[in-house]
């Protein structure tokens, strides 16, 4: 069995559906791969439930739910949900993989969000799910502003996850939206925190402390609409920042195309 992986979605906003379909997940890794699929996990900003955006909703999920598998979204920073956390019809429910998931589909396709700061055993891997980024495109002319009211972490979800992370630090991969600033950096030796350094990230800082703190074999992160990989020789890891291309995890190997 496996688990597929992709960048953001944005509700298929620049044609991001296309790379995800039946038809393209079978031309990348052939039928035999595509039927072992047991999962689907997107790494941030998959803008389900976008105010005024039902048509597309409607349009994203038919499409989807010719794939027999339940789609899984790390919480991004353009994330309508960030505003809805007490919405009376998100749930937070109970699918087998350790902690809850907040839901937002339940029939075909399952639809859900991961929680940030929470650990999930998926396949037979262990994952540290992480979340968030720093939004300048909205008000970039105030520091810090977020588009919603939880898209930073808060304090107590911070001290609550470090100290976590003192009794149980080991984990087969980590899945985030932005990655560690040091890794953001050299993926991308031109992007806008080092151009307007007062934009700076305090999730992508928080990414860069946890990942002092941890051992795994990979991290996987989207954001920054890239696909690029670099290996850290030092702590012997990966860090995967996917966009068009999409990976296959399985119990032997990572496929990404």
């Amino acid at each position: 069995m496996s688990i597929l992986l992709s960048g953001d979605f944005h509700a298929n906003s620049k044609n991001e559906l296309s790379l995800i379909t039946k038809n393209a997940l079978t031309k990348k890794y052939k039928k035999a791969k595509y039927d072992k699929i047991n999962y689907h996990i997107i790494l941030g900003d998959g803008g389900f439930l976008w105010p005024g955006n039902e048509k597309t909703d409607r349009f994203n999920f038919k499409t989807l739910a010719y794939r027999p598998f339940p789609v899984l979204c790390v919480i991004g920073n353009h994330e309508p949900i960030l505003g809805l956390l007490d919405h009376p019809d998100l749930q937070e429910v109970d699918i087998g993989i350790g902690e809850k998931v907040i839901q937002i589909k339940k029939e075909e396709p399952f639809t859900a969000y991961l929680k940030r700061g929470k650990i999930y055993k998926i396949e037979n891997h262990k994952f540290l799910v992480l979340g968030g980024a720093l939004s300048i495109d909205k008000e970039f002319r105030i520091p810090n502003r977020s588009w919603w009211e939880n898209e930073y972490w808060q304090e107590s979800e911070k001290n609550k996850l470090l100290l976590k992370l003192k009794k149980e630090n080991k984990f087969d991969y980590v899945l985030s939206h932005t990655g560690p600033n040091r890794i953001n950096r050299v993926i991308n030796p031109f992007n806008r925190i080092a151009i307007a350094p007062k934009f700076s990230d305090d999730v992508a800082a928080f990414n860069e402390t946890i990942d002092s703190m941890i051992t795994c074999k990979q991290w996987f992160c989207g954001h920054w609409h890239t696909d690029k990989n670099y290996y850290d020789d030092h702590l012997k890891r990966s860090y995967q920042y996917l966009y068009e291309k999409t990976a296959l995890l399985t119990d032997d190997e990572i496929e990404v195309l």
